[in-house]
């Protein structure tokens, strides 16, 4: 039986595993956690954004450092069969009378999935997709006995949000949703750039053996403690939220400890803290439009930076727009604005958020909130040196 040691070696593992991700896949810290939090919660989640952000590339990353777990992906389509995903009909066998099917290689015997376009599931399909997500069983074809499937997680992925009643049922079953952009910081984008020139490095690849983390998922994880306080704040929380008509289903707010005890578990803890309290921004919400006002409650509760950092980041915005709104007008008028306002509460913006980084680092504080802001700005004072004050763009790095 697996000791404690056993369990601190995963979890340091896993905590490598996501220092690397994110280390390769610019402003996807914050995604790359999350996911990992969700895996070892036993948890489905959601990438959600444009063609070209790296959805299936990321995801491919994190369950090929499982070792020894079978991993199955698949693109969906609306005419994707149900043998495509659990099993073809075993020709052979249908020749001499018997209904068989093959399940080798499929979602039956899946520990780990990835599930590109979710939303594009067949009709025909979805009933048992449902059942793979949410008990773990298959019904078989012929109408054997259900077949109990060994899945710890699915990565799922769309392009776009569920739009019928069909796709809405697989979307409430994915506990974790994250949305995935473009790249928004100018240095980050240069990087990209410089990458496809480049000649690969090879790079350190931890890995984690699949007995390690099926016992993290099933023993460890849901020993770590949730004391008084966590549940207090939870229930503070779901009353705010209801107030602004945000409401989630129990079910949802159930499965939500258990991601509490894997966000805690995965930075070496016994015992949730309040800081684990910030997965839950990926998870009570439904539309896009939900989640900065789901994030502003979140993390208002549990992080002392968090509306100073919200609200440098609606104020970055609305120079953003004003920048957008000045398009066509001349140099002249556009380089007074930038020298007498943008560049100045930006250059204070970024300063402020500079000192307020470095004290939640030093006290132990997640910084995804504040990674997130301090990446915007750093785009939009590009934008402005480069649109309003003609400073060239390969000096942006620098003069930031």
């Amino acid at each position: 039986m697996r000791g404690e040691s056993a369990a601190t070696e995963t979890a340091r593992s896993l905590r490598a595993i996501t220092d690397e991700l994110s280390g390769k896949f610019w402003e996807r810290d914050d995604v790359v956690r999350t996911l990992v939090v969700s895996v070892l919660a036993g948890q489905h989640a959601l990438l959600i954004g444009p063609p070209g952000t790296a959805k299936s590339e990321l995801a491919r990353e994190l369950t090929g450092r499982i070792e020894g777990g079978n991993y199955w992906e698949i693109l969906l389509s609306k005419f994707t069969a149900p043998t495509r995903l659990f099993g073809p009909i075993d020709v052979a066998s249908l020749a001499r009378g018997e209904y068989r099917q093959v399940y080798e290689g499929r979602a039956t015997q899946a520990h780990i999935a990835f599930i590109d376009e979710i939303f594009k599931c067949s009709t025909a399909a979805l009933n048992e997709t449902l059942g793979l997500l949410n008990e773990r069983i298959y019904h078989p074809e012929n109408g054997g006995a259900p077949i109990h499937c060994p899945l710890i997680s699915a990565i799922t992925a769309s392009n776009e949000l569920p739009t019928g009643e069909d796709s809405a049922a697989i979307y409430d079953r994915l506990l974790v949703r994250l949305e995935v952009g473009y790249l928004v910081d100018p240095s980050n984008f240069a990087a990209l750039v410089r990458s496809a020139v480049q000649l690969p490095v090879t790079a350190k690849r931890t890995t984690v053996e699949l007995a390690a983390l099926q016992h993290a998922v099933n023993v460890a994880v849901p020993s770590v403690a949730v004391p008084d306080p966590i549940v207090d704040a939870v229930c503070t929380l779901r009353a705010s939220l209801r107030r602004k008509e945000l409401v989630a289903s129990d079910r949802r707010w159930r499965q939500s400890v258990r991601l509490l005890q894997a966000s805690a578990f995965l930075d070496g803890r016994q015992e949730v803290a309040d800081g684990d309290l910030a997965v839950l921004t990926h998870v009570l919400w439904d539309s896009p439009t939900e989640r900065p006002l789901v994030e502003r409650e979140v993390l208002q509760l549990v992080n002392p930076d968090a509306k100073e950092a919200l609200d440098l980041d609606d104020a970055i915005a609305e120079l953003e727009a004003e920048l957008d709104a000045r398009a066509g007008r001349s140099r002249e008028e556009l380089s007074e604005w930038a020298i007498k306002e943008a560049n100045k509460k930006l250059a204070r913006a970024g300063k402020r958020l500079t000192a307020m980084l470095a004290d939640a680092t030093t006290a132990g504080r997640s910084t995804a909130t504040l990674d997130r802001v301090i990446i915007r700005q750093r785009a939009v004072h590009a934008r402005v040196l480069t649109e309003a004050l003609g400073v060239d763009a390969s000096m942006v790095q620098a003069q930031l």
